[in-house]
């Protein structure tokens, strides 16, 4: 073989190895190269998945600091995208390659991949820098989605509106807010449990974004929001508003994100408030309130952890004080309380500690025998210098309440001035978490979750109970307080309706999809009540007051005595997670 042959067979050979793989474009830039258009394709997953492809297109985002999502956000440039509203036109690109910038057109090949929901190109072949390029203009968009998030995958949006922090619960866990257009009302607070109740619950779900804080790792500190650091006089509340908000729409963790620049503008919408003024007229004020689990250990400064509540001394003194300040704001006369140790009434009983630190006017209802077999139960407190007792106090101890429930308390209490009396009921129902759930206490798909069939049968035995009690001539009436798990459209509500007792805050302050003012929890991003003070028929007009402090639902978890950030704070917010119900009797 001549020299010039063996030479042009090199150069051959040579030219072989430098050929683009098959299915991928020439590595030029400006050669063709596939639309990413094409690569997220009209459905929900990627029809290109598992191929080898070459794209070029414009990064839009970069997520490659540390504690990012180690890649970058590639969009086609606003003049070469397909205008076919099905189709995304942006990519992420999986890599730790430190090869370009936002603005750079970059020419790159990989293979693409559904990484649990998101289009992404990995296994990253080569990058190549092609000039620079005009980042693509945001798609302006308000929610409710106008087109399914999957059409714009990937790409920069701008939400055209203000939205609403409707959950703060993964602020300090994973450094993100959940939004909505308005705030939003669970479904059962003003429909009857169904399937109308469980579509809005649907349409509810679909209505939202996380606007998350763009990076991966857990705990993230500090955490994004609000401007300054969470502190307990530094918050975000559910309510609070975001404007600004630029961003990629992205797909992680079962959820539609915004992964946001620049860092958009929070505007207080929501602002703390004092609990309501007590009207002038002669009353007795009633304050009713979950405690989140009020242990004290030993009552002497040691055995903690407890099986539920403070984790040590110092975490239990935090609670504490915390309590005591939103106890004493409202000006309480009487005290209806759940989630309290079920540990007697001794001298070092966790109700005892609470009433010696409230102050020396303050006693405690006490019933004799065993308050149930439930790590926790329900209490009246009372001020001794206002308001007196009448007739002995009562327990529903047997039946449903013995061994698998909290039994309510009663007690008939009257005004130092006044004659009239009022029976007290405080109870607290079967929680709508589905452990150990069988039978009809399963979830019926229908909106109330876990366990409504024995919360509704509480709520008959109770009604029943009611009518065997004393009625003394001075009773003015009777009110069933106390956390009752149920929304208020709920069927263990309308056993109580049907009774004759009605929810005081609702018929002053009635609740629909758009307005509910009124409201003592949050779940999953949704408001309503669980606690409630239903008064019969003939004190409802001697009710002045009833309300809700929007004390502790609206604030982040991240706040809470036991919160991962352990935000040490003697003001009274979020300290627990169910705003407390005061309610004002005119005896």
């Amino acid at each position: 073989m001549t020299t010039t042959a063996r030479l042009l067979l090199r150069t051959t050979a040579l030219a072989l190895l430098l050929l683009p793989p098959a299915g991928a474009a020439a590595a030029s830039c400006g050669d063709p190269a596939t639309p990413i258009a094409r690569i997220q394709g009209t459905g929900d997953h990627s029809p290109m998945a598992g191929q080898t492809v070459t794209v070029e297109a414009v990064m839009s985002q970069d997520s490659r600091q540390k504690g990012g999502f180690r890649g970058f956000y590639l969009q086609q440039a606003d003049h070469q995208t397909d205008s076919d509203p099905r189709t995304s036109e942006a990519l992420f690109v999986y890599t730790r390659r430190s090869t370009g910038a936002i603005g750079d057109r970059l020419r790159i090949t990989g293979t693409v991949k559904e990484f649990h929901g998101l289009t992404e190109l990995v296994g990253i072949k080569a990058i190549t820098r092609c000039g620079r390029e005009p980042i693509p203009a945001p798609v302006a968009l308000n929610l409710p989605w106008p087109q399914h998030p999957e059409t714009l995958e990937n790409m920069r949006v701008r939400f055209e509106q203000p939205l609403t922090v409707i959950d703060s619960h993964n602020l300090a866990r994973y450094g993100e807010l959940t939004l909505a257009r308005t705030d939003q009302v669970n479904a059962t607070e003003y429909l009857e449990p169904g399937p109308a109740a469980q579509q809005v619950t649907e349409r509810q779900r679909l209505q939202r974004v996380v606007l998350d804080d763009g990076h991966r790792q857990q705990q993230p500190r500090p955490v994004p929001w609000p401007p300054g650091g969470l502190t307990g006089d530094n918050t975000v509340r559910a309510g609070d508003r975001f404007s600004q908000l630029v961003g990629v729409l992205d797909f992680r963790f079962g959820d539609w994100r915004l992964q946001p620049q620049p860092t958009p503008e929070l505007l207080p919408a929501n602002p703390r408030q004092p609990p309501p003024a007590r009207p002038e007229q002669p009353h007795l004020r009633l304050v009713t309130l979950n405690l989140a689990n009020y242990f004290n250990g030993n009552g002497e400064g040691q055995g903690f952890p407890t099986s539920r509540g403070a984790r040590s001394q110092t975490a239990y003194e935090h609670q504490h004080q915390r309590l005591l300040a939103a106890l004493r704001a409202p000006d309480p006369d009487i005290l209806a309380l759940t989630e309290l140790e079920n540990d007697g009434y001794g001298a070092t009983s966790s109700v005892a500690e609470l009433a010696e630190a409230l102050g020396p006017s303050w006693r405690v209802v006490t019933t004799p025998g065993v308050d149930g077999q439930d790590e926790i139960r329900t209490a009246l407190l009372y001020r001794s210098d206002r308001v007196q007792t009448s007739g002995r106090a009562e327990r529903l101890n047997t039946g449903l309440f013995r061994h698998r429930g909290r039994p309510p308390v009663t007690q008939v209490f009257r005004a130092k001035a006044g004659d009239a009396g009022v029976r007290i009921i405080a109870l607290h129902l079967k929680s709508k978490s589905c452990r150990g759930a069988t039978g009809a206490d399963q979830d019926q798909r229908d909106g109330q979750g876990c366990y409504n069939d024995r919360r509704v049968r509480a709520a008959q035995a109770i009604v029943q109970w009611l009518s065997e009690l004393p009625t003394p001539d001075h009773l003015a009436g009777t009110l069933i307080t106390g956390d009752l798990n149920a929304y208020a459209r709920e069927t263990p509500l309308e056993v109580f309706r049907s009774a004759g007792f009605a929810s005081m805050v609702h018929q002053l302050q009635p609740c629909d999809a758009s307005t509910c003012p009124h409201y003592t929890y949050r779940y999953k991003g949704a408001r309503g009540s669980l606690d409630y003070t239903l008064a019969s028929g003939p004190l409802q007009p001697r009710i002045l007051t009833a309300a809700t402090w929007l004390l502790n639902a609206d604030e982040p978890r991240a706040l809470a005595y036991d919160g991962p950030l352990d935000i040490k704070s003697a003001l009274p917010w979020r300290s627990s997670d169910h705003n407390p119900v005061i309610t004002d009797i005119r005896l």
